[in-house]
């Protein structure tokens, strides 16, 4: 089915938007977007919620979250895509391209569309539910919107086209001033920020209605432990990031905070805040577990933490860029050199984190050190998808020659390098390769075939 154009669009016909939201952040984000008249007018906005959780049996919705209230009235109407596709999967489940047909018309009548033009509004366009979503409704134009930092770095991975050059534009919150997003510029996707103020407006709305007796329990200028559950995505084990844990508390100790609160990610075991209460009896701290379902944005407003700590948390740029709160940073050398494959997309999160926010070991007041962030995050992105970015490959060369250093190989893998011929890479096995990609495509087939060949001869 061929694309209409925007011309090509019936006037006659009603219009209704369609806005995906998986998580309580990314609903204040439209609600933001929403609020700074960034969307055309149209006859219906419907919210549609995912719980993208691994057990979403046991996770609170997005519709069910405190504060929720607050922005349940810019939208008309709140559907769930759990209940839409069960016994599905958000994560997992996709429509067969022949079934895509019936599909639409069932969710037209379940939905009550009837031939309404549809716009979609969605998140994370290259993984599901957002990409079965716009294969579902095949012949609708496609906003993007960015709630983290994962905006800043490249499309995760090769998208279909009849899907990517339907995106209009990606709209993303000013997290790192003066960084331009990657995500999706291989369709010449323009990307628009969503004003910091309006933004700010609706946390402040949130943070007004939510009254949960838990949070009274939090003390005013604490700091602030985030808690991310990476053990869940592979990157750390359980007891690696229990460690982590620690070390946030003995840091923030060792700067003389003797009030700390710790907000563990929600599907994180209730034994790692235990470990944690035991760790700071040890060291003569004060801890407070917000168990809670709050973003980490309404501690900010009501109780202006001393300073904040966490990993690679989208909610470190959060404070630091729109609250002015302090921050630092553990565990980021470590994630940097654990991250696999190369591409995988948190990098560029962690790598952003680790470039602009300080180490919790340094000194108060101490800043990272310079590392041209424009230049790194499109060699970094180049380095992760080089296929799809070809026209980053001059100026990643440029900051690798220039800039790469002790302070910045954290960031790189020589062997991607070598991999890639870029400066970096080992000289004596890419010495004699000239700058053709279709050399550089033989030579590496060259040695797969090398290294089977040694594997057959080690097995006999």
């Amino acid at each position: 089915m061929a694309l209409r154009t925007d011309a090509e669009r019936r006037p006659d016909r009603p219009r209704t938007q369609i806005f995906l939201a998986s998580t309580l952040y990314g609903a204040a984000t439209l609600a933001a977007a929403l609020d700074a008249d960034r969307f055309a007018p149209a006859g219906r906005r419907l919210l549609l919620v995912s719980n993208n959780a691994a057990t979403p049996e046991t996770a609170t919705p997005v519709d069910r979250m405190p504060g929720f209230g607050r922005l349940r009235g810019r939208f008309d109407r709140v559907l769930s895509w759990n209940e839409t596709i069960s016994p599905f999967h958000p994560g997992g489940w996709s429509p067969r391209s022949d079934d895509v047909p019936l599909w639409e018309r069932y969710l037209r009548l379940l939905w009550e569309l009837g031939e309404d033009e549809i716009e979609l509004v969605v998140e994370s366009l290259q993984v599901h539910p957002a990409l079965a979503l716009a294969q579902l409704f095949p012949d609708a134009p496609v906003q993007v919107y960015a709630d983290g930092l994962m905006s800043y770095g490249p499309t995760r991975n090769k998208l279909d086209p009849l899907v990517g050059t339907r995106v209009r534009r990606l709209l993303h919150l000013d997290l790192v001033p003066g960084l331009k997003p990657l995500l999706l510029t291989e369709f010449g996707v323009g990307a628009e920020t969503v004003p910091t103020e309006a933004f700010r407006e609706v946390l402040a709305d949130l943070a007004a209605d939510f009254d949960d007796p838990a949070l009274h329990a939090v003390p005013e200028g604490a700091a602030l432990l985030l808690g991310q559950y990476l053990s869940a995505l592979g990157i750390l084990t359980p007891e690696e990031e229990e460690e982590l844990h620690a070390r946030m508390l003995r840091g923030v100790v060792r700067r003389g905070h003797r009030e700390v609160v710790f907000k563990p990610h929600p599907s994180a075991p209730a034994r790692w805040s235990r470990t944690l209460e035991r760790e700071a009896e040890q060291l003569g701290a004060e801890l407070t577990v917000l168990d809670t379902p709050v973003l980490a944005e309404v501690l900010y407003q009501r109780k202006r933490p001393a300073l904040v700590v966490g990993c690679f948390s989208t909610a470190l740029l959060t404070a630091s860029a729109f609250y002015d709160l302090p921050t630092a940073r553990v565990g980021t050398e470590l994630l940097l050199e654990r991250l696999t494959p190369y591409q995988n997309s948190n990098r560029v999160p962690v790598t952003l984190v680790d470039a602009l926010v300080p180490d919790l070991a340094d000194e108060p007041g101490t800043k990272p050190v310079p590392t041209h962030v424009n230049g790194l995050i499109s060699a970094v992105g180049y380095a992760m998808q080089n296929q799809i970015y070809p026209d980053l490959r001059p100026v990643a060369e440029r900051y690798l020659a220039a800039h790469l250093n002790e302070r910045t190989w954290r960031y790189f893998k020589r062997r991607r390098l070598t991999a890639l011929a870029l400066p970096g890479a080992l000289p004596s096995q890419l010495s004699f390769i000239p700058r053709n990609a279709a050399v550089r495509r033989v030579a590496r087939r060259a040695r797969a075939v090398q290294r089977r060949l040694k594997k057959r001869a080690a097995f006999g």
